[in-house]
């Protein structure tokens, strides 16, 4: 029995990753806004209510079904390393590692990519959409318990920037639950950004966007960006900044019985949920039933199998050459299926594939990787919104960056995206550092539909736990039948068999993550399969925390799923 119901509604639905920013999507909804009106505005806001995990300025990966135009897009929303930054800079300065603080920033993505979905698809201005989160920063909201959690945890880190303490440790301590949390500077930041697009927007609609978008690349935003990167070390420059567009692209997709299944692109992890559905036989896991050890056994290995191949191949498609389609090709799957024993774990990650018949010779053959003594939570710093609306528009986003691995510039109150964590210093890795380079990135939302019958958004925090997180639920929902919150609440399961997206790229060869709801007798039995099973609470925000809406197109009813181990919500009507 799941702990909430499932939200259900006729109109239109959000559900997002903190419940006050699905509050100002629902109200954008009411007010006649559509779902990518509804899913910016929510986006925006996760950037104001999880500060620990969101920053306005970081990433923003999106993907969107236009119903008028019948497809489906994807807004990358993740910028370039600076063009002044050397290949070999972190080899030659830091042992290879990518340290902590400036050096690490990217170009700041987000606000492009929120406008960006706004002028193609949205019928709002920037200032609209907007409002929830510049009240949110300014009034302030409470704190809630994984926030004080989330800080708390890292207060040794927030201390090594200065400019952070007096923001993110108030009274010189983490705050508490139940605080108001305040950030009047991020307020500001955003409101000059709507009153520049107000000044411009007797030119229209489009020109108003623009203004709001330059305010941020171009203007005052980015003189102080470039102004504080100079004056502490880091690279970004003004051109960097005036020069950025997220652009639009093609999304990957799959099938899966009937149902088509669309990702972002090889720049993120996108791909590696294709590639593990494509592994898996929907009646073999029906037979072996919900969680016991066959199931979680063989979608553990097909993660792996996956996971693998992001190591070998996945980078920045406009650098590197990624063969995406053969990654995802039926031909390749029935390859890499038979790989799959059940009667046996790999011990470690499996070796890569071969999708272009190359006998592996253009992946990655870096150095031998290093198992980690102890595990430890890598930086798990993500959000999540999906909407569904009345015209049948289907907007997913995975928010992102976090605030104690860089230091904040006080009077914008942001934090330029330190998304270099998710690249290697190693150059030669498929996504090792270089000049206007993106790194891999770990979020990576997904729209879910079947023809006439079925549309779903789908998403979630966790890092590299994200494809699996997702996978799970996906099959719960479209598998075994679950009702969708009750599909979220399920225990979940997580491997750790190959080199972590974050920096230092942990590898624990062989490690299952189980929450404790699942039997003991189950990870006993795939422990003598050869997991080394490790259990988590019977609840944990490291499973991730998936948000979604299913709408169902014969009946007409959004049902909304979010996630209780964080503080998600569903909203609807």
């Amino acid at each position: 029995m799941a702990h909430r119901p499932t939200i259900m509604g006729t109109r239109h639905m959000v559900a997002a990753c903190q419940y006050l920013a699905a509050e100002a999507g629902f109200k954008i909804l009411e007010a006649g806004g559509n779902a990518i009106d509804a899913g910016v505005a929510t986006g925006i806001a996760l950037g104001v209510v999880q500060p620990e995990y969101v920053n306005f300025a970081g990433v923003a990966p999106i993907i969107i079904y236009s119903a008028a135009e019948d497809r489906v897009f994807t807004i990358p929303g993740l910028g370039p390393w600076p063009k002044a930054i050397p290949r070999d800079h972190f080899k030659k300065n830091h042992a290879g590692k990518i340290p902590q603080g400036i050096e690490r920033t990217v170009v700041p993505a987000a606000p492009d990519a929120w406008i960006s979905a706004l002028e193609r698809f949205g019928t709002m201005s920037f200032g609209e959409v907007a409002q929830s989160a510049i009240a949110f920063a300014r009034d302030g909201f409470p704190v809630y318990p994984l926030m004080s959690e989330i800080i708390a945890e890292h207060e040794a880190e927030y201390r090594a920037f200065p400019s952070n303490v007096a923001l993110y440790l108030p009274k010189g301590r983490p705050p508490v639950p139940g605080e108001v949390f305040v950030q009047k500077a991020l307020a500001a930041t955003i409101q000059y950004m709507a009153d520049q697009e107000t000044a411009a927007g007797q030119r229209g609609r489009a020109a108003g966007l623009a203004a709001a978008r330059d305010a941020f690349y171009r203007g005052d935003i980015a003189q102080a960006i470039v102004k504080f990167q100079k004056e502490n070390g880091g690279f970004l420059s003004a051109e960097d900044l005036a020069d950025y567009r997220s652009g639009f692209d093609a999304p990957v997709e799959t099938s899966f019985g009937d149902i088509r299944l669309y990702a972002c692109g090889p720049w993120c992890q996108g791909p590696s949920l294709l590639q593990a559905l494509n592994l898996l036989d929907a009646g073999e896991l029906r037979g072996l039933g919900h969680n016991s050890p066959g199931y979680l056994h063989r979608i553990t290995e097909a993660v792996k199998l996956a996971f693998a191949d992001r190591e070998a191949y996945f980078g920045d498609p406009r650098v590197i050459d990624v063969p995406v389609e053969a990654l995802l090709s039926r031909d390749y799957a029935r390859q890499r299926r038979a790989m799959l024993r059940p009667d046996r774990a790999w011990p470690e990650m499996p070796p890569a594939g071969d999708p272009r018949k190359l006998s592996a010779q253009r992946a990655h053959q870096g150095a031998p990787l290093v198992p980690e003594r102890a595990f430890s939570a890598p930086e798990l710093d993500t959000s999540h919104v999906s909407v569904v609306d009345r015209h049948g528009n289907v907007f997913a986003a995975t928010p992102s960056d976090g605030s104690y691995n860089a230091p904040e510039i006080p009077e914008l109150g942001i934090i330029p995206s330190p998304r270099g964590s998710q690249s290697w210093g190693d150059p030669d890795h498929p996504s090792g550092v270089a000049p206007g380079k993106r790194p891999r990135l770990t979020p990576s939302p997904a729209i879910a539909m079947q023809p006439g019958k079925m549309k779903m958004p789908f998403g979630t925090p966790g890092g590299d736990v994200q494809t699996q997180a997702m996978l799970q639920v996906f099959l719960n929902i479209h598998v075994l039948g679950m009702e969708v919150q009750d599909a979220v609440e399920a225990p979940r399961g997580a491997s750790y068999s190959y080199p972590g997206s974050f920096e230092p790229h942990a590898y624990h060869p062989g490690l299952l993550n189980l929450e404790s709801r699942i039997e003991r007798s189950t990870g006993d039995a795939l422990g003598r399969l050869g997991h080394k099973i490790g259990w988590w609470p019977d609840w944990t925000w490291l499973a991730g925390a998936v948000c979604t809406v299913v709408a169902d197109l014969e009946t007409g009813v959004l049902k909304g799923g979010a996630d209780p181990r964080r503080p998600s919500y569903a909203v609807g009507l």
